[in-house]
């Protein structure tokens, strides 16, 4: 039990890793991806608002549209984990520590990497 306890409050903390943001608009601040996602509408009904991207370097990124209470759509990027920041660091210890632990569960490495990056992106799993 605690064990489980342990990977979920880790699979939260790499969700994390993108937040705080704001809406340039009105000032909202979204400290995390649940505010995000609750304070927040799709942009049309039944759309994640999620799309894949590229950036000015052809690293993949993924790019979630939503809109604000205020109205303004907000646009925001997830980056690959390599980043070099001590944030990025920390998310990709994490992510290197939960693939183990989906492995010892059964899950083949790439599955295991596929539902991370699926949490990561906001994505089903």
């Amino acid at each position: 039990m605690m064990q489980a306890q342990i990977f979920f409050e880790g699979l939260r903390a790499l969700a994390a890793a993108a937040f705080p943001k704001h809406c340039n608009c009105c000032g909202r601040v979204f400290a995390t991806a649940e505010e995000f996602m609750q304070q927040t509408q799709s942009v049309r009904k039944n759309v994640t608002g999620l799309k894949q991207g590229f950036d000015e370097n052809n690293i993949a990124i993924v790019e979630a549209y939503r809109n604000c209470l205020c109205g303004s759509t907000l646009m925001d990027f997830f980056s690959d984990r390599r980043g070099t920041s001590e944030a990025r660091q920390r998310h990709r210890e994490l992510f290197d520590k939960l693939l183990p632990h989906l492995q010892e569960k059964g899950m083949d490495r790439a599955a295991a990497r596929d539902y991370l990056l699926r949490i990561v992106r906001g994505q089903t799993p």
